[in-house]
């Protein structure tokens, strides 16, 4: 498996996932990253199948267009989000590039369409859910944190410690990070009731 995390303006990761038997290639998050994308999917001559979106904000969106208009790709973003997509996954749902599982993870909170992918049950790629020793802030239209606590804890907390975390965001001390790392050093994954974590994200 083909898998490059990928930086080129300001703290937006975008990522290239690829089966390199099939040359077939996803791309999660363009973001404006969209000229070092489009250079890595040429010199690997691979054939972009998938464009997804963690979720709808323009720091994650902006290279859509022009990576469907050179590469022919589909858009995929939940059913909720206002982005212009061709496939709307379901919890659950998995996608195939080449023989690489990609499964869609519901995980609202900091905006009501953020998904997470895990690769293979290998790698998660957390968008603006979770960071490397931060998670995603709830005082944006459309953020709940009663739905980022359910996300958190009763979903992506429930995966192996092996499984790597990488994030949305350049925010935490390193680039990635794994569920057990973030599970013990992770203030915000702390144990908290409910109650608790909602008061704990409504401070300033």
């Amino acid at each position: 498996m083909f898998f490059k995390q990928i930086q080129q303006h300001g703290d937006n990761f975008s990522y290239i996932v690829a089966d390199e038997k099939t040359n077939t290639a996803t791309v999660i998050d363009s973001s404006y990253n969209a000229d070092a994308v489009i250079k890595m999917i040429n010199a690997k001559n691979f054939s972009l199948k998938y464009i997804i979106n963690t979720h709808g904000h323009l720091d994650h969106i902006a290279g859509n267009t022009e990576l469907r208009s050179i590469f022919g790709a589909k858009i995929i973003a939940h059913k909720q989000s206002n982005v212009d997509s061709d496939l709307q996954p379901e919890d659950g749902e998995t996608l195939n590039t080449g023989d690489i599982l990609l499964r869609i993870l519901y995980t609202p909170g900091h905006t009501p369409d953020s998904m997470c992918i895990l690769i293979n049950n290998q790698k998660l790629l957390t968008g603006d859910t979770l960071f490397v020793g931060e998670c995603g802030r709830t005082d944006l239209p459309g953020g709940n944190a009663k739905n980022l606590y359910d996300s958190l804890f009763n979903k992506l907390l429930k995966l192996d410690d092996k499984v790597e975390v990488y994030p949305g965001h350049d925010y935490g001390s390193k680039p990635f990070s794994t569920i057990g790392a973030e599970r013990k050093t992770n203030y915000v994954l702390q144990p908290r009731t409910l109650h608790a974590f909602i008061e704990f994200m409504s401070q300033p």
